[in-house]
């Protein structure tokens, strides 16, 4: 073997060998995130399945997010604390898109409480929710799988290199500045999304007081409940598919600028 064809051998050894330490940096943060993300990091999908799609969302990022990983790779930073920062910040990014799983399941509990039609063990999932949480979830992940989702969360991968970069720690003021306000936009999300059964309620209630205090002797909760159900379910049949449309556009508003704080 010629010296020129040992040294282009090993110059290509080493292309492979820094190749495959950025990926492994890459899977570790979408490995970490893999394991909440809504709809591929759900309990139903297998771990086989969940392993096969880091990989591929690996394969994917990889070479898009290798500038950001240039200088962790040059350093050869494999067993270096850039192991613990690439596993953090893929479990934040995929926390803060489960929180708008929880928004659905959080404005389901509040419709359901509203209209007497809470069952806090319905559904078929595996922690107990109303059945209009289910519901909720069930349409909003399918709505949220055929706008795209594998896309957006390419989207968010490669920009939280710019927010999160590799190989550093975030602050921690800023990491909880950034936390506090996606769960305060949460609770507000799911609150609007429930405010119609929340205002219905209300409705109802107060002319079942000015019924029952009118007409004392008049048995209003027979009336009432039967009543209280039917308009739950036709209201439920009415704005379900605005609910879902005004959280899908919630959703594909913030992965694309998903380190940023809500207005």
């Amino acid at each position: 073997m010629t010296p020129e064809l040992a040294a282009a051998l090993q110059s290509l050894a080493g292309l492979g060998q820094d190749g495959l330490l950025a990926g492994f940096f890459v899977f570790l943060r979408v490995g970490a995130a893999m394991a909440v993300l809504p709809v591929f990091g759900d309990h139903a999908v297998p771990q086989r399945v969940k392993v096969g799609l880091a990989i591929a969302f690996t394969l994917v990022v990889a070479p898009l997010a290798e500038a950001h990983l240039a200088g962790l790779v040059a350093a050869g930073a494999m067993l270096s604390p850039a192991i613990a920062t690439e596993v953090l910040a893929g479990l934040l990014l995929g926390i803060v898109l489960r929180l708008f799983v929880m928004v659905l399941q959080m404005a389901g509990t509040i419709a359901a409480q509203s209209t007497s039609l809470a069952q806090f063990f319905g559904g078929a999932g595996i922690e107990p929710q109303p059945a209009i949480s289910h519901l909720f979830l069930m349409g909003g992940l399918a709505l949220a799988a055929m706008s795209g989702l594998h896309l957006r969360v390419t989207e968010a991968f490669l920009l939280s290199y710019d927010m999160l970069p590799p190989g550093s720690f975030p602050r921690p003021g800023m990491i909880a500045e950034w936390g506090i306000a996606q769960v305060a936009r949460a609770f507000a999300l799911a609150f609007t999304l429930a405010a119609p059964f929340v205002i219905a309620a209300l409705i109802y209630n107060l002319a079942l007081g000015a019924i029952n205090k009118a007409m004392p002797q008049l048995m209003v909760a027979f009336i009432g409940a039967p009543a209280l159900t039917f308009c739950g379910l036709a209201l439920l049949m009415i704005v379900t598919p605005i609910i879902l449309s005004i959280w899908l556009g919630a959703f594909q508003r913030f992965v694309l600028d998903p380190f940023g704080m809500p207005q």
